[in-house]
């Protein structure tokens, strides 16, 4: 398996990159804006695993640069993960306009333009894994951070159009759904600590996810349960609520 991440820099990105190295013999394609961190990894995974790595930059919001970076892949990969995403400042984005747009377009906007790309090579080809990197926080509305929820929101719906899309043609979409995760983008947030978990464990839920044909998947597992509860809360009640 030739495996790309893209958003690769990312602690969720980067522990996907070690499990499918390690249990899946996976060769791996590191792609972000951070070449250097990359680069150390790279090696890192190849020396730890004997398998092919190697670092490659990547702007998820560069659309017009989206179809040269896939044309130029060699070897094109047999699965994709985008793992790319900005938490933002919700506050900030409800005045700065560039704020807001910086999280729509860093987690929506560039998934959207560069896996269509990859879905009709995939498409093409007959074959293929994508796997999305969404949120619970797309599931349902709150006033703490409502645009990065928007974001997340139409980042699950277009993975669930796209599955219906490619199941015909023998492509895997897989919808994956992290609630808190102790990473850099969550580093100094106030979280429930009972409800974290490590981007490790995601990495664990995504490979067993993929081995077991899902097509979405909760992370940790306890969310599936939250976030039915939450889904199902009466909208008269929950516009009351602090969340």
């Amino acid at each position: 398996m030739h495996l790309l991440i893209l958003g690769a820099s990312s602690d969720i990105g980067i522990a996907i990159a070690h499990k499918f190295a390690r249990a899946e013999g996976a060769h791996i394609c590191l792609a972000s804006r951070n070449l250097g961190l990359l680069e150390k990894k790279a090696r890192d995974i190849e020396t730890r695993y004997q398998v092919k790595a190697k670092a490659i930059g990547f702007d998820a919001t560069d659309y017009a640069g989206h179809p040269d970076f896939y044309r130029n892949l060699d070897p094109k990969p047999d699965a994709v993960v985008f793992t790319a995403g900005y938490q933002g400042n919700q506050g900030l984005a409800q005045k700065d306009f560039g704020e807001m747009r910086k999280i729509i377009e860093t987690n929506f906007l560039g998934a959207a333009s560069i896996l269509e790309i990859i879905a009709a090579d995939f498409e093409a080809k007959g074959r293929g894994l994508i796997i999305g990197i969404s949120s619970v926080a797309g599931e349902r509305g709150r006033q703490s951070n409502y645009l990065y929820g928007a974001s997340k929101s139409a980042m699950t719906t277009f993975l669930g159009g796209l599955r219906n899309r490619l199941h015909p043609g023998h492509v895997r979409v897989m919808t994956v759904l992290p609630g808190f995760v102790r990473t850099r983008m969550t580093a100094g947030m106030k979280l429930p600590q009972l409800l974290v978990i490590e981007p490790e464990q995601v990495a664990e839920d995504v490979y067993r996810a993929y081995q077991a044909g899902k097509d979405i998947v909760y992370t940790g597992w306890f969310w599936r349960w939250l976030m039915g509860i939450i889904r199902n809360i009466p909208e008269a009640i929950f516009k009351r609520l602090k969340l």
